[in-house]
């Protein structure tokens, strides 16, 4: 008989380790400590040393983050941000190396600056606009620096679990007559289910090659097409306006333009990437039983 996987997941109540909960309960052979703040917070290095030795996790798969972009540009934030983002990464990049854990680290777009006019791949240089976007890279540095990982950008994350954009188009469009989406900001969306199913493919794989990878949903879209298909789905009546970004301004300034090449981890870990408006269609329908 064979060995039971153990995988440790941080972040535990988020979207992504949600999915990940439902999706490992299919796979027999995982041996799944979801640890959220209360059990494991990431940014006590002492803890996590604990932790590990001992669960002795096969995998690390740290979908803990700080992911307030606008509130970390306020005073004193900046610093809060980079515990959870960066610093605790390093701290898990190190314990994954002292008990030969796999670390897989989730990243963002926010690492680049958006005047691409070309989907960005792994390798591309990196300048982020945000203090959320420098501390994630600095997470990615980290975990790099001390382990073999494998980190994965996503982008634009939606799911059944959490809050996130889907969630909000909804109750928006049920309470307000007419809303207004920027139209000139374009991405790919990004279902955590789909990017659970593809972590727990990396994990199955026969080999493990390290390195930046991007996973999202296949398209390009603007968040104005996003709200539309929304509303399509849900057959609302609420009338969606497209405005430009500088008619609502955010605290923190986010890519134009980051749509992630997903080439390299559809051809190293041979993962799928389904079309967003299949994914969301899927995602809308768990939503609305």
């Amino acid at each position: 008989m064979q060995e039971p996987v153990r995988v440790l997941v941080t972040g535990a109540n988020g979207q992504l380790a949600s999915e990940l909960r439902e999706l490992a309960a299919a796979h027999s052979r995982l041996n799944v400590d979801f640890a959220g703040r209360d059990r494991l917070p990431v940014t006590d290095e002492a803890m996590i040393q604990q932790h590990f030795q001992a669960f002795r996790p096969d995998y690390c798969i740290n979908t803990a983050a700080y992911t307030a972009v606008d509130k970390a540009e306020e005073p004193g934030e900046a610093e809060i941000a980079a515990a959870t983002n960066a610093t605790a990464v390093g701290a898990l990049a190190r314990a994954s190396a002292a008990y030969g854990a796999k670390l897989i680290h989730i990243s963002t777009d926010y690492v680049f600056d958006g005047t691409a006019s070309i989907p960005y791949k792994p390798g591309d240089a990196t300048h982020p606009l945000s203090v959320y976007g420098a501390t994630k890279l600095k997470g990615e540095q980290l975990a790099q620096q001390y382990t073999d990982a494998v980190v994965i950008r996503t982008a634009w994350v939606y799911s059944s679990f959490g809050k996130n954009f889907v969630k909000t188009m909804m109750r928006l469009m049920q309470e307000r007559p007419a809303i207004n989406v920027v139209n000139d900001q374009f991405g790919a969306p990004t279902y955590a289910r789909d990017l659970a199913n593809a972590i727990l493919d990396i994990i199955a794989a026969a080999r493990w090659v390290p390195g930046t990878y991007h996973y999202t949903n296949e398209g390009v879209i603007s968040w104005y097409d996003f709200a539309t298909a929304i509303k399509e789905a849900i057959h609302s009546p609420c009338i969606v306006s497209p405005i430009p970004s500088e008619a609502y301004p955010t605290p923190a300034k986010r890519p134009a333009y980051s749509v992630l090449d997903t080439t390299l981890i559809k051809e190293i870990y041979k993962v799928r990437t389904p079309y967003w408006l299949d994914s969301l269609t899927e995602c809308i329908k768990i939503l609305t039983r």
